[in-house]
């Protein structure tokens, strides 16, 4: 799963046909598209064509789905942006963390 607090409502959610499917395709499209990176590792090879632009890499600490490591790897390779762990959260930006994390960042750039 996504979080780390888990929500027994969308986890019966997810278990309905219609959802389930839907969110079926959605993930195998994405996965069977290498998530639209090629080579996997592009957004690090490329990272000197963003590095002018602002930026925060909210990470959970908990995330299974996208793992620290690769936070921890584009902040190295982008020292310019800021990198915030959400300590009680994992991928999901329906986390109450990640959700206060994402805001917050997007409200930097309101001005």
């Amino acid at each position: 799963t996504s979080k780390l607090f888990q929500d027994p409502t969308l986890i019966q959610k997810f278990g309905e046909g219609e959802f389930a499917d839907a969110f079926a395709r959605i993930e195998c499209h994405y996965f069977v598209n290498k998530g639209f990176f090629e080579p996997e590792d592009q957004l690090l090879r490329n990272v000197d064509r963003i590095k002018s632009i602002p930026g925060v890499i909210v990470q959970g600490r908990y995330d299974v789905v996208c793992p620290m490591v690769s936070a921890w790897e584009l902040h190295q390779a982008w020292p310019e942006a800021e990198l915030i762990v959400v300590p009680d959260a994992g991928h999901s930006m329906a986390e109450p963390g990640i959700r206060s994390a994402l805001i917050e960042a997007t409200d930097k750039f309101l001005t």
